[in-house]
């Protein structure tokens, strides 16, 4: 993740979530919120305690960081972006095809793509 650092304070967490604009996929939400440092994004990954245990959640957080590596070039910068599963789905659901597909399709809904 070359331009791109980890959020891990709670207050950066809520900016964004409370902030940021909404989108949804089938199995992942995100929230996107403009930036001020335009060189650099932003990237938080939340899964819910309610979800799974810590193994199966610790997974899921691996799947979405190994999906973003794959569209980090792509995507322009100087936004901040939280990544969180939704609750209603089931752990056993998730794989990597599943969340680099919705990964993809709340980035074009985004216009975050560079063409």
């Amino acid at each position: 993740m070359k331009k791109t650092k980890m959020m891990k304070k709670n207050y950066e967490f809520r900016n964004v979530l409370t902030k940021g604009n909404y989108y949804s996929g089938k199995w992942i939400e995100a929230f996107i919120k403009k930036n001020r440092q335009e060189y650099v994004n932003f990237l938080g990954i939340a899964v819910s305690v309610k979800t799974a245990k810590a193994v199966k959640r610790n997974y899921i957080k691996r799947l979405f960081r190994e999906a973003y590596k794959e569209y980090e070039e792509e995507i322009k910068t100087g936004y901040q972006m939280v990544f969180l599963w939704k609750k209603k789905k089931d752990s056993k659901e998730a794989c990597y095809q599943n969340i680099k597909k919705d990964m993809q399709n709340i980035f074009e809904k985004a216009n975050l793509m560079n063409q």
